[in-house]
């Protein structure tokens, strides 16, 4: 697994054609751990229903890869995701943290972002209450 094949894997734009199970195969192993704020999941058939999940609950998604480091048997790849939903796009700049097995298969997927703040935030009445409540812990 190398920068380009990381940038490729992570990189979607809207209107384009969701993976298909053929990609997640060719780069995950079949005993994949998955992890993110909302969900976690263990195995590529596990895995790839949470991603199929998240193309049906949307009306399209976006990925765009930015910073990516790789060290050894670990990557880090920095992004953002966009998802339009009734009409709002939501907004989330996150971090991925991958774990290689011997063949380059990812075997420990864990991303790392804010799930809160950017889905809520554009929420007629509830957004001004996450601002405001953001606002009370960090400002």
């Amino acid at each position: 697994m190398d920068e380009a094949s990381l940038r490729l894997l992570f990189s979607r734009d809207y209107g384009t054609p969701a993976p298909g199970e053929e990609l997640w195969r060719s780069h995950y192993a079949e005993d994949v751990h998955f992890q993110d704020p909302t969900q976690e999941r263990q195995g590529l058939q596990a895995y790839i229903r949470a991603q199929e999940g998240l193309l049906s609950r949307c009306d399209d998604v976006k990925l765009e890869p930015a910073a990516i480091a790789i060290a050894g048997r670990t990557a880090f790849i920095e992004w953002v995701m966009g998802l339009k939903i009734k009409g709002i796009e939501f907004i989330y700049p996150g971090t991925t943290r991958l774990l290689l097995d011997d063949a380059g298969k990812i075997v420990d997927h864990r991303d790392y972002f804010d799930f809160v703040g950017p889905t809520f935030a554009p929420v007629p009445v509830i957004g001004g209450f996450v601002r405001w409540l953001y606002g009370r812990f960090v400002g």
